[in-house]
């Protein structure tokens, strides 16, 4: 057997011998057949990388937009079929947004509501130690103003006042509230009331420019 194998070995030896200058379709089969692999590894290395590998990776991309293309339609179908109640909806919250803007005052009616938050507290017969008006923060589609008060006066009329704030015509809440006792069975009231009035033109056009920016960057970022 060794001898058989030192035999087949010598011979395709042989036929790889002597091959310089010859032409190719004049080589033993040998040298014939293992060019031919030659040849066609690279044709197919070539064609992987040059030609097949770029079209597997645009048709993975194009199945993952596929998939995302699906979800949206059947994202949109959905509220397609089921447009008049969405309809309706938006109609309620139209109603609603717009039953609370009633409620805020406009800029220029601000002094007013700071006067009628100081005259309950005086009609109440509460003494004034502190009413100071903070600055006007701006937010989305609002403006909120806080007043730092303090108001001395009986357990009672203060529970009075506090009930007023809740029911004046605009929105007024009272927050960080603290109480504490006196000489003589008087109270002292320190809370900051909180007041919120609904943005003019210009300051909503200064909003929704902000808003755009703020959208447009972080799209650029996530790009």
């Amino acid at each position: 057997m060794d001898i058989n194998l030192k035999h087949i070995g010598a011979q395709l030896s042989g036929q790889f011998q002597g091959l310089a200058g010859r032409h190719p379709g004049l080589w033993p089969a040998a040298p014939r057949l293992l060019c031919a692999a030659g040849a066609m590894s690279a044709v197919i290395a070539l064609g992987w990388f040059g030609y097949w590998s770029p079209q597997f990776d645009e048709q993975e991309q194009l199945a993952q937009q596929e998939v995302s293309l699906r979800a949206a339609y059947q994202s949109k179908m959905a509220q397609a079929i089921n447009l008049e109640a969405l309809q309706a909806q938006k109609a309620q919250v139209d109603q609603y947004v717009e039953r609370l803007q009633k409620q805020l005052p406009s800029k220029a009616e601000m002094a007013a509501l700071l006067t009628d938050i100081n005259q309950a507290g005086i009609g109440r017969g509460l003494q004034f130690e502190l009413f100071k008006p903070g600055n006007v923060v701006v937010r989305d589609y609002y403006a909120e103003q806080a007043i730092d008060i303090k108001v001395s006066g009986s357990y009672h009329d203060i529970g009075a006042f506090a009930a007023d704030m809740a029911n004046l015509q605009r929105i007024v809440t009272l927050n960080n509230m603290s109480l504490t006792a006196g000489k003589d069975g008087v109270l002292m009231l320190d809370a900051v009331a909180k007041t919120f009035r609904y943005l003019d033109p210009d300051e909503a056009d200064a909003q929704r420019k902000a808003r755009a920016a703020k959208l447009k960057l972080a799209k650029g970022a996530a790009k």
